[in-house]
């Protein structure tokens, strides 16, 4: 009965997200002001029976319903409970579900809330989203049903991917797709925008904490997703530039491009076109992230269709929704004004180079993603990997990023560079320094080297806009923006650290015998089999020591689960605040031996300390984007309000 309640709850959301966008589309005549009405009461009621949905799909993976196809295929009754409800979107359908529940309560927010645009374009906008959410619910309702019966309940479940069962996993997608729906909410407000012909800096403002929100998410996602994969896996890396982490990034990259056009845009009324294009660019990205992971052309831990029919489903929604928002913006662009001018000395312009250095990124991630995928179709197999993605991807961050440390310190419209000769010798003084101590200290590759000094120099600079300030009245915004900047240079730090320094030994050791890495020595104290809740495991006993000072004892683990049947590593980490002690215990090699498999890596917790600050620092951001428009909008109505009482 819950299923049924989850199935029918969706289909009355799907028929509501259908009036949402007859009475948007008909807003737009004079004729239909009655039924526009009708548009925000039920863009609300969609993400009441959405979330309903949702929440019945977790009470079936809870209970084990193994009568629901969905949970027999994705749980197990002995399975932990955490990883049961992990399981509801540990799949394809459950987690197309998630992404509409979470699409459609954003509609119901917008609807709740927005007031700032014109009325005409607010359901145009309406109408672009709820057009959106049709194709998914279509989805849904008739390629991926996750409340399908089977005809006879299963005896039992054949449980979750054990590489999935881990807490990292359970926060992982759903800020994903938080960060996706931000960016569809995006691409509505961009397509409500060109309707009405009102690409203004209020449309802006409105999108923009949508896009921020999105961009928050999308960090914290793509930094936990690689954290999960570095600890996991057990393959001692944090990003392989595999098709599927490929797909989280494009996104991130257009959504930061977007996020600093939409800010200009808003705070100066530039880059009209260049907005919109990017929020077109943005959902785009999100889209081939969903067709990548779900078509079936992919073989990952997180790809999770298997049918080629359901691939063909989503590759016509990809064509529908960029193919007819591009046409739109081609029919319209014309009409979308120039806005302010800028002179090439100006924080719009180093924007607009930051903007076009992440596009470029964009492009040879892209194409270094499709590329397989179209040679194989030609029986042609071809792997794309770090050693295109790294330097030809440094072609353009290593530009962008010089000017990052600029952009922030020049003023808006017109500036000159010359103002800048001091704070902008210092930076240029402390790279020259660092790179000649790294040169001098420790040789490394020239990526390596160029990232260390970069990051160094990001640092720095990105401390600048503090010179000369009062600390108390500086914005939150700004604050944001610092914080953000501190952690682009903090995670390179860490990338080109763990890139230029890291150490591997890989050992056969008895019981009693030791291996060193780096600084750290490791003993072999003991081999002991230990047991989870659904799986076995050969534990190791290692005591390991930073330079010969006291021992401390981890516990890797070799595991094997029963439901489904799969081998998995657990490793073990050792922090300290100059790197990481990384260990794996393998199978026996030989009589008594055993494989150790050991990196040191040093300062590699940057590269998250990093995603974490960027995370933060646009959370502040939006907080003070959101006082800010708070209090813009308080102005104007109090300023209403004494019109009023003049002319009464």
């Amino acid at each position: 009965m819950i299923a049924e309640l989850g199935l029918a709850a969706l289909w009355l959301a799907a028929a509501l997200a259908a009036l949402q966008l007859v009475a948007g589309i008909l807003a737009q005549r004079d004729s239909g002001a009655s039924l526009a009405m009708l548009a925000r009461p039920a863009a609300i009621m969609q993400g009441l029976l959405a979330a309903f949905a949702f929440l019945m799909l977790l009470v079936v993976f809870a209970q084990t319903d193994l009568s629901v196809k969905l949970v027999a295929m994705n749980s197990h009754s002995e399975k932990p409970l955490i990883f049961k409800l992990a399981g509801a979107f540990g799949n394809h359908e459950g987690s197309m579900l998630l992404w509409i529940t979470i699409m459609a309560l954003s509609g119901a927010l917008i609807a709740a809330l927005e007031r700032r645009l014109p009325e005409k374009t607010m359901l145009a906008t309406m109408a672009a989203q709820a057009f959106v959410g049709l194709g998914f619910y279509a989805f849904l309702l008739f390629s991926s049903n996750p409340f399908e019966r089977l005809p006879q309940p299963a005896p039992e479940g054949m449980g979750l991917n054990p590489l999935l069962q881990d807490i990292g996993l359970v926060f992982h997608p759903p800020t994903l797709y938080v960060g996706y729906v931000g960016l569809s909410v995006a691409f509505s407000f961009a397509v409500g925008a060109l309707l009405t012909r009102q690409v203004t800096p209020d449309f802006a403002r409105a999108m923009r904490p949508w896009v921020l929100g999105a961009w928050i998410f999308l960090t914290l996602g793509i930094t936990a997703g690689s954290y999960w994969a570095y600890y996991e896996l057990g393959w001692g890396g944090w990003w392989f530039w595999d098709p599927v982490e490929n797909a989280s990034l494009m996104p991130w990259l257009a959504a930061t491009a977007l996020l600093h056009s939409a800010s200009v845009l808003a705070a100066r009324d530039a880059l009209r076109a260049w907005t919109i294009m990017l929020g077109v660019i943005a959902f785009s990205m999100s889209m081939v992230g969903t067709f990548l992971v779900r078509s079936g052309i992919l073989t990952s831990v997180h790809a999770f269709a298997v049918d080629p029919e359901r691939g063909t489903f989503i590759l016509v929604l990809l064509t529908i929704y960029i193919g007819g928002a591009l046409l739109l913006f081609g029919l319209r662009a014309g009409t979308v004004s120039e806005g302010e001018r800028f002179s090439v000395a100006s924080r719009e312009a180093a924007l607009v180079f930051n903007n076009v250095m992440l596009s470029a990124i964009l492009g040879v991630v892209l194409l270094g993603t499709l590329y397989p995928l179209v040679t194989e179709a030609f029986n042609v197999r071809v792997s794309v990997g770090p050693p295109y993605f790294n330097p030809v991807g440094a072609l353009f961050v290593f530009p962008m990023i010089l000017v990052m440390m600029v952009g922030p310190l020049l003023r808006w419209r017109r500036d000159t560079i010359s103002r800048l000769a001091k704070p902008l010798a210092l930076v240029a003084a402390a790279m020259a320094v660092g790179l000649l101590l790294i040169a001098v200290l420790s040789p490394v590759g020239i990526l390596p080297l160029l990232g260390l000094v970069l990051s160094l120099g990001l640092a720095i600079a990105s401390l600048m806009p503090l010179r000369g300030r009062k600390l108390r009245l500086l914005p939150i915004a700004t604050w944001g923006m610092i914080m953000a900047h501190f952690g682009i240079a903090v995670a390179l730090f860490g990338m080109a650290s763990e890139s230029a320094f890291s150490q591997e030994k890989l050992a056969a050791v008895k019981v009693g015998e030791s291996a060193s890495v780096g600084p750290w020595t490791v003993v072999l104290a003991d081999v002991v089999p230990t047991a989870g809740p659904n799986w076995t495991a050969l534990e190791g006993r290692l005591l390991v020591s930073y330079k010969g000072g006291t021992a401390k004892e981890i516990d890797p683990q070799s595991r094997n689960f029963w439901a489904p049947p799969q081998e998995t590593t657990e490793s073990a980490l050792v922090t300290r605040w100059n790197g990481q002690l990384y260990a794996v215990v393998g199978r026996e090699a030989g009589p008594g031996r055993w494989q150790l498999r050991l990196w040191w890596k040093p300062f590699v917790p940057f590269i998250w300390y990093g995603g974490v600050l960027v995370a933060l620092g646009g959370v502040l951001a939006l907080i003070g984007r959101v006082a800010a428009d708070l209090k813009r909008r308080n102005v104007k109505s109090r300023s209403a309000l004494r019109r009023t009482e003049k002319a009464a």
